[in-house]
C-alpha cells in the first residue's frame, strides 16, 4: 500500500501523462486537418485539359457540354464554363458560374472582372462597377481594371469617378477644350480660370481646380464639363455653360423684383465690362428692420484665382428680445439698432479642394429705446468704433466621387476690437463639417446633405455680433421651426455666445423639364445655444431644441423658392416660411 504522500505523486503524474497525451492528439488533429481539408477537395477533373484546349480554339459550345458532365466543377473549370457562357449570350447562367468560381476562389480578381463584363453587357452599370472596385482591391495597378471601370463611370455621366481611374493608367488623352455657347466674358479671363489644356492627359485635380476658378467667378447660373469621346481614342472637353440672368428674356427683372413680399429688392449688375466684376445690392424697406447693402466684387488683378470683396452694410432695425415666436410671450428687453459696416476682403481659390480668404471690417453702432429688462447687460450694449479681422479656411476632407460623397470642412475666425467708453476686445469662432450624397450611381434624383456646426465667442461680445438659431433672412444658423422676427421685429429666435447646431435633410426630385424643377424632402434640425454671462437666464435655449419638417424647393428662371414647414418637438409650435434666393441648392 503507497504511503499517502507517494500515491499523491503517481496520480500527479498519471494527470499530467493524460494532459500530455490530450495536447499531443489535439496538435496531431490540427496537422491533419489541411491534409483532410486537401483530400475533402475535388481531384483535378480529367476533363481540365481538354477543356483548356476547348479554349484556346474558342469552341465555346463544345466548353459548355464537357463542363456539364463534370458532377463537381473546380473554380478553373467554372471560370472557362462561365466564360463560355457568355461567349454564347448565355449572360444569366454565365453569372451563376463565375460566382460559384468566386467563392471558391475569392482571391482570384478573373472572375470580378468576367462578372462585371456580364452585368455590363446586361446593362447593370452599378453592378459592373461593384465588381471592377472589388478587383482593383486585389489587384490596384490592373490597367485593363482601371480602364473598363472608368468607362462604365463615364457612360453613367459621372466624369470626376472616370478621371480617378482613368488617372491611374495616365488616361484620358483631351484633343480639344470647347466652350459651348460662348460666354460674354473675356476670353482671356476665361481661359485663365482653366488650369486644363488640350493635347495632354486630363487630370481630376486639374478639373477639380478650374470648377472652383469658375465658380469663383460668379457669373455663371450653372455649368457643367462633358467628356465627349472622338474616334480616335482622345476625348474632347465641353465647357457646357448657362450666364446669369441669361436663362430668360426678363431674367434680371425677376431676379430684381424677387423679395418685393418682403419689401425688398434686389438690384445686380454681372459681369460688367465682361471682367466678372459683379455689383450686388438688397434695399429693404421695412420700417422695423431697414437695411440697404451692396457687394462689389471681381478677380483681383484680374486673375481668377483670387477674387475680391468691397461690402457696404447700413442697418436700422428695432428689436424685441422674447423666448419664442409664438404665444403669449412678453419682450424680455427691446431696443434700435443702428449700425453702418465697411468691409473689404480677398479670396484665393488656392485648389479644388481648398480655398481661404481674409479682410477686415470697420463699423460704427449705437443703440437706442433701450430697455434692457435685466437681460441686456452694459457690455452687449458697447457703442461706438469697431475694427475686426475676418478670416476663414474651407477644406474639402473627403471626396469619393464613384461613391458620390463628399465631406468638407470650415472654420472661420473674427477678432474685434470697440472703442466704446472703454476698450473692448472679442473674438468669434466658428467651425463647421458638411457632407453631401447622392445615393444613386447617376442623376440627382436624391440627395442626402448634413451639417454640424459650432461657435463660441471670448471676450465682450456686442449684443449685434450675438448668434441666432432659427429662420431669417439675415441669419444664416438655421433651425426650421424657429422664426426669428415677431411683428416684424428681430429677437424671437433664441440668442447667445455659444451654440451647437445640427441640419440633415433630404431631397427627391419629383419634377423638371429644364426650365423648372421641384424637390421634396423631410428636414431635421437640433441645436443648443448659451449665454453663460447672461446672469438672468434671458438669452440661450436653456435646452436643446428640435424641429421636424419637411420642405419644397422650386427653382424657375434663374430663382429658388424654398417652402418649409416645421414643428418645434418641444413647445409644439408650428413655422411656415417662404424663403426667395439668388441660387439655390
Amino acid at each position: 500500500m503507497d504511503t499517502p504522500g507517494f500515491a499523491s505523486t503517481r496520480r500527479r503524474a498519471r494527470t499530467g501523462a493524460r494532459l500530455r497525451l490530450r495536447a499531443l492528439l489535439l496538435i496531431l488533429a490540427f496537422s491533419a486537418f489541411p491534409a483532410f481539408s486537401l483530400r475533402a477537395q475535388p481531384a483535378l477533373s480529367d476533363h481540365t485539359t481538354e477543356i483548356k484546349q476547348l479554349f484556346a480554339e474558342e469552341r465555346w459550345e463544345e466548353i459548355v457540354r464537357v463542363a456539364e458532365v463534370e458532377a463537381e466543377r473546380s473554380a478553373d473549370i467554372n471560370y472557362y464554363y462561365g466564360t463560355a457562357l457568355a461567349r454564347l449570350g448565355r449572360w444569366d447562367e454565365a453569372r451563376r458560374a463565375f460566382q460559384i468560381g468566386l467563392s471558391q476562389q475569392p482571391g482570384d480578381k478573373r472572375f470580378s472582372l468576367e462578372l462585371a463584363g456580364v452585368c455590363f453587357r446586361q446593362k447593370n452599370y452599378p453592378a459592373a462597377a461593384e465588381h471592377l472596385r472589388r478587383a482593383l482591391r486585389l489587384d490596384p495597378a490592373d490597367t485593363y481594371a482601371n480602364d473598363f471601370l472608368a468607362g462604365v463611370y463615364f457612360l453613367q455621366g459621372n466624369v470626376e469617378a472616370a478621371l480617378k481611374y482613368w488617372n491611374r493608367i495616365s488616361k484620358p488623352e483631351i484633343e480639344e477644350v470647347r466652350i459651348e455657347p460662348a460666354p460674354r466674358v473675356a476670353p482671356a479671363l476665361l481661359d485663365r480660370a482653366f488650369t486644363i489644356s488640350p493635347a495632354a492627359a486630363l487630370d481630376l485635380r486639374e478639373l477639380q481646380t478650374t470648377k472652383a476658378r469658375v465658380k469663383g467667378l460668379n457669373i455663371f447660373s450653372n455649368y457643367r464639363f462633358d467628356l465627349e469621346a472622338r474616334p480616335d481614342g482622345k476625348f474632347d472637353v465641353v465647357f457646357r455653360v448657362r450666364e446669369r440672368n441669361a436663362d430668360f428674356k426678363w431674367g434680371w427683372l425677376i431676379a430684381l423684383l424677387r423679395g418685393l413680399p418682403y419689401q425688398t429688392v434686389n438690384p445686380e449688375f454681372i459681369n460688367i465690362r465682361r471682367r466678372a466684376i459683379n455689383s450686388e445690392s438688397l434695399i429693404r424697406w421695412d420700417a422695423e428692420k431697414r437695411r440697404f447693402w451692396t457687394n462689389l466684387s471681381g478677380p483681383l488683378f484680374g486673375d481668377p484665382k483670387m477674387r475680391f470683396h468691397l461690402d457696404l452694410d447700413l442697418r436700422d432695425e428695432n428689436w424685441d428680445v422674447r423666448r419664442s415666436f409664438a404665444g403669449s410671450t412678453p419682450a424680455l428687453a427691446s431696443l434700435n439698432l443702428r449700425k453702418q459696416a465697411f468691409a473689404a476682403s480677398a479670396t484665393s481659390f488656392v485648389s479644388g479642394r481648398w480655398d481661404w480668404s481674409t479682410g477686415f471690417e470697420f463699423s460704427h453702432r449705437d443703440f437706442r429705446d433701450v430697455d434692457a429688462g435685466g437681460v441686456l447687460t452694459p457690455g452687449l450694449l458697447s457703442q461706438g468704433f469697431q475694427l475686426k479681422h475676418l478670416g476663414q479656411l474651407n477644406y474639402k476632407l473627403l471626396d469619393a466621387p464613384e461613391r458620390r460623397f463628399t465631406v468638407g470642412a470650415s472654420a472661420s475666425t473674427q477678432l474685434g476690437r470697440i472703442w466704446s467708453q472703454q476698450s473692448r476686445v472679442f473674438a468669434k469662432l466658428q467651425g463647421s463639417m458638411e457632407a453631401r450624397w447622392f445615393p444613386q450611381s447617376a442623376g440627382d434624383d436624391y440627395e442626402m446633405r448634413g451639417k454640424i456646426s459650432a461657435g463660441q465667442t471670448m471676450g465682450e461680445t456686442p449684443f449685434d455680433e450675438l448668434f441666432i438659431l432659427g429662420v431669417e433672412r439675415d441669419n444664416d444658423l438655421w433651425m426650421r421651426a424657429h422664426i426669428g422676427t415677431r411683428e416684424g421685429r428681430k429677437g424671437s429666435a433664441p440668442l447667445g455666445r455659444d451654440y451647437f447646431l445640427s441640419n440633415w435633410e433630404l431631397d427627391k426630385n419629383v419634377y423638371g423639364n429644364g426650365l423648372m424643377s421641384l424637390k421634396l424632402g423631410p428636414f431635421l434640425d437640433s441645436g443648443k445655444i448659451t449665454d453663460s454671462s447672461n446672469e438672468r437666464g434671458g438669452l440661450g435655449s436653456q435646452t436643446w431644441l428640435w424641429d421636424l419638417g419637411a420642405q419644397a424647393k422650386v427653382r424657375a428662371l434663374g430663382v429658388g423658392v424654398a417652402f418649409s414647414y416645421g414643428k418645434d418637438l418641444r413647445s409644439g409650435n408650428n413655422a411656415f416660411y417662404l424663403r426667395f434666393s439668388r441660387f439655390l441648392e
